[in-house]
C-alpha cells in the first residue's frame, strides 16, 4: 500500500496489532448490510469475521489500496473508516467515481482485471482486510449463502454507480450535492453509524466537488444554499440533517437503487427528521 501525498510516492505504513475485541467483530459492519437481505447463520458471521479478522490491518489516511495499473491480488474490505475511487486526468483534475464506508467491499471486479484502470485511497486513517482468490473461493464452498449475499451486495454497488452517473447529468448543483448526502447517510444509517440524525463526514468540499463533476466555488455555494433552506448542517467534519422530507424532495432522491430493506423514514432517526 502506497502513501498518496501530493507527489504520490510510495510508502508502508503499519500498527498496533488488533485486540480480540476487535478481531472477534471485524466484520460487523458488513455483516448488518448482507444480513440486511439475507439472513445470515451464526456459523456464516463466525466465518467472515474470522476471515476478515486474520487479513485485517491499519492504514494511514491517503494510504493508496490500489493505484491505475496495479494488477489485483484480492479484494480490499474497508472495515473502518473512509475511501474513495478516482481518475486523475491528465490536465491535473481529479474525478471521484466512488466513496467507500466501513462495511464496504471496494473493488469486486479486481479478479477479472489485467490491471486497474483507476485508483482506490484511503481518506481517513481505517482499517481494511485483503482477502485474495483462494481464500475467497473457500469461503464460497463451505459457506454458499455468504456467496450470494456477496453477489446482491456487488449488484447494489453498480446501481450506486448508475445513480451517480445520472445524478452528474440530469440534476443541478444544488440537487447534486443534496443527492449525494441523502445517499451517504442511509448508507451510514445501514451499517449503525447515524444517531440522531446525524453521522460522521469526514470530506472536503473538494471530495464533494470532484464527486459530483462541480468547482469548489459551486460546491460551496450549493452548500451554503442548503444549509440556509434549514435542510442540513456540516460542522466538525459531521452532517445533521434537519428536515429530511424536504432534502429528498429537493434531490429527487429515490433510495430503491440502495435496496434497503427499510423505507426511509421508518427508522427512529429518520422519522424523528421529518
Amino acid at each position: 500500500m502506497t502513501s498518496v501525498l501530493s507527489e504520490h510516492r510510495p510508502g508502508s505504513t503499519s500498527g498496533p496489532r488488533t485486540s480480540f475485541a476487535t478481531r472477534s467483530a471485524a466484520a460487523d459492519k458488513l455483516v448488518r448490510k448482507l444480513r440486511d437481505r439475507h439472513p445470515l447463520s451464526a456459523a456464516e458471521e463466525v466465518a467472515l469475521n474470522t476471515l476478515l479478522a486474520a487479513k485485517a490491518g491499519p492504514i494511514s489516511g491517503r494510504t493508496v489500496l490500489l493505484d491505475r495499473g496495479m494488477q489485483p491480488s484480492g479484494i480490499h474490505v474497508l472495515l473502518d473508516g473512509w475511501a474513495c475511487r478516482y481518475t486523475m486526468l491528465v490536465d491535473g483534475r481529479r474525478r471521484i467515481v466512488a466513496f467507500y464506508l466501513p462495511g464496504d467491499v471496494c473493488d469486486f471486479d479486481v479478479f477479472l482485471l489485467a490491471g486497474m484502470d483507476q485508483t482506490i485511497a484511503a481518506i481517513t486513517p481505517a482499517r481494511v482486510a485483503v482477502v485474495d482468490a483462494p481464500m475467497l473461493a473457500g469461503l464460497a464452498i463451505d459457506h454458499p449463502p455468504l456467496t450470494q449475499a456477496l453477489w446482491w451486495e456487488s449488484l447494489t454497488a453498480a446501481a450506486i454507480q448508475r445513480a451517480w452517473t445520472l445524478n452528474v447529468g440530469q440534476r443541478s448543483a444544488k440537487q447534486r450535492i443534496a443527492h449525494l448526502l441523502c445517499e451517504l447517510y442511509l448508507r451510514m444509517d445501514r451499517v449503525g453509524l447515524v444517531q440522531n440524525g446525524s453521522c460522521a463526514l469526514p470530506l472536503t468540499q473538494f471530495h464533494l466537488g470532484d464527486a459530483c463533476a462541480l468547482t469548489s466555488i459551486h460546491t460551496n455555494r450549493a452548500l451554503q444554499e442548503l444549509r440556509r433552506d434549514g435542510l442540513l448542517s456540516l460542522e466538525a467534519r459531521r452532517l445533521t440533517i434537519h428536515d429530511w422530507p424536504a432534502l429528498v424532495d429537493l434531490a429527487a432522491f429515490d433510495p430503491a437503487y440502495l435496496q434497503l430493506s427499510k423505507e426511509p423514514g421508518t427508522s427512529g432517526d429518520r422519522a424523528a427528521l421529518g
